[in-house]
């Protein structure tokens, strides 16, 4: 890139002085009534700060609630299990974030007698915590003076200093925290932090910022040069990766058999029916291949040999960069199976659980793997009521 693509628009003390005064009157007027804004206590603005990582402020309110009913202290997070929280986070996605928030209760509790660290760079030790999520709960929990950078500020940061180059390259990077960190103010730098997020999430968005109702617009360059829809510079998004997978809902008895995801897996502690990657599928119109092909995947991921699996249902969902289509199946497992399943995970085929269908309440699922027990228990009621 050009070296002028990395050039910005000077700033004064002034004009300094000007953003934080304006940014702080809108923000007492305009500010969200958000549950965890109500709160001074760290960990309950930590866990917030976590759930609203690539998450809309409106699902966050949901769980953030139920969550903090669960857990009111970082010690009652610390003494739960893993899967405890995992089944209180499904839904919210992003899961690795729900196992390093545990994780980091339990090493705040060990190491820090239960208190949180003042220290930036104590904070950053614990896991999950960045420099940005380390900014916001220092600013905002104990008002001292921390920059914060996420995708909203970000965004608007570089408008209002029209910078015109990578905003995620390094020296993007370099410059924008100097920015937030020269805009702070003396006092009052949680609030002044939480304004700008909130300026960044309702009037300064990526499309169509609404420049006309923005406290800042007198002190734009990038307003008043027009080039709202150029800057930041937008970022290349990876094309999408089509993917066939299948999943089985493999009965026994009344029950299911659930299996739980590795470590390095996409929904690590999660449990979920045996899943895998497939040839192009035709759904309900298998043919003799495809039957074969998902008895021997089912074999060499649960150890497991099926009878005759049936279609269900066809489920379509994004995950990062992969648009995947999931084939969903019912079938019958043979009962010589049984002693061999239990001891699978000691066999290296993981951890596998036969479930009475109201236990599939107590354990965390991905979005699908809950669609699909939805769908099951459906199956199973009308199958039910068509023979008696």
């Amino acid at each position: 890139m050009p070296r002028i693509g990395l050039k910005k628009q000077p700033t004064t003390a002034t004009w300094r002085r000007d953003v934080r005064q304006r940014l702080r009157a809108w923000y007492r007027k305009h500010a969200r009534d958000l549950s965890w804004r109500r709160m001074s206590d760290p960990y309950a603005i930590w866990v917030s700060e976590i759930m609203l990582q690539q998450t809309q402020v409106a699902t966050v309110e949901r769980y953030f609630a139920k969550f903090m009913a669960k857990f009111p202290t970082i010690t009652a997070l610390a003494a739960a299990s893993e899967q405890h929280v995992l089944r209180l986070w499904e839904g919210l996605g992003y899961y690795r974030r729900a196992r390093q928030l545990h994780a980091a209760a339990k090493q705040i509790v060990a190491e820090h007698g239960g208190r949180f660290p003042t220290d930036a760079d104590a904070l950053r030790l614990l896991p999950g915590i960045g420099r940005y999520t380390a900014g916001a709960i220092l600013s905002i929990a104990y008002d001292l003076p921390a920059p914060i950078l996420e995708a909203n500020t970000v965004r608007l940061l570089c408008r209002l200093i029209a910078f015109r180059g990578d905003p995620a390259s390094s020296e993007g990077q370099a410059l924008l925290w100097r920015t937030a960190e020269e805009l702070l103010p003396r006092r009052g730098s949680g609030d002044f932090n939480q304004a700008l997020m909130e300026l960044g999430s309702l009037l300064c968005t990526p499309r169509n910022p609404a420049c006309e109702k923005c406290p800042l617009q007198l002190l734009c360059p990038t307003r008043r040069s027009g080039l709202q829809d150029s800057i930041p510079a937008p970022r290349r998004k990876p094309a999408a990766e089509e993917v066939q997978q299948a999943a089985v809902v493999i009965v026994r008895g009344g029950r299911v058999l659930l299996r739980k995801c590795g470590p390095k897996e996409r929904w690590a502690g999660l449990w979920d029916f045996p899943r895998f990657v497939i040839s192009q599928s035709n759904g309900q119109r298998q043919n003799r291949s495809e039957t074969i092909e998902l008895i021997d995947s089912v074999q060499q991921l649960v150890g497991v040999t099926i009878n005759r699996p049936k279609h269900l249902a066809t489920l379509r969902h994004s995950v990062t960069r992969f648009r995947i289509t999931l084939d969903c199946f019912v079938a019958q497992s043979e009962a010589a199976q049984k002693r061999r399943t239990a001891a699978a995970s000691n066999n290296g085929l993981g951890e596998l659980r036969w479930l009475k269908p109201q236990e599939l309440d107590n354990y965390p699922l991905s979005t699908t793997g809950r669609k699909l027990a939805k769908l099951w228990r459906q199956h199973s009621a009308t199958r039910a009521s068509a023979t008696s």
